[in-house]
């Protein structure tokens, strides 16, 4: 098992400051993981995460809903959907009623690549965790927040 004292070589004042400093080191590492395990598939983790969202509903999104739902809500977002749409994953489609509206529709060969993610996505990153300790970690990251 891993300990974030040895792995940044450092001291703590206490264990709030060592849980901070070890948040944000493991979300650095869980990043660098989801870059590798993408990259194959030639999308990143936030185009990803907008595929998802659209495979989630039955009705093409606005760009702003989209952008509300993201993980990352990084301010490239419309420059993801750019590139998702070159590729052909995803449709711009105009509101007719008003042009300043965008909406979003997930493509066959979006939802086709979806399912190729999702057998070999695994959760290996957490395999140590049991069900139950995975529960009472995303418990207590929710009262963080």
């Amino acid at each position: 098992m891993g300990d974030i004292s040895k792995d940044v070589n450092s001291k703590f004042k206490n264990n709030k400051v060592k849980a901070l400093i070890n948040i944000m080191f493991t979300a650095n590492w869980i990043t660098a993981h989801q870059n590798t395990f993408f990259k194959p598939f030639g999308i990143s983790p936030q185009q990803y995460n907008i595929l998802r969202i659209l495979r989630g509903t039955d009705k093409p999104l606005k760009v702003q809903t989209i952008k509300d739902r993201m993980i990352d809500r990084a301010p490239n977002a419309t420059r993801l959907m750019d590139k998702l749409c070159a590729k052909q994953l995803i449709e711009r489609i105009p509101c007719p009623s008003d042009r300043r509206v965008v909406h979003i529709q997930i493509m066959k060969e979006g939802l086709t690549l979806l399912q190729k993610i999702s057998k070999d996505l695994n959760t290996d990153l957490l395999e140590h965790l049991t069900e139950q300790e995975a529960q009472q970690l995303s418990d207590l990251l929710d009262k963080i927040r």
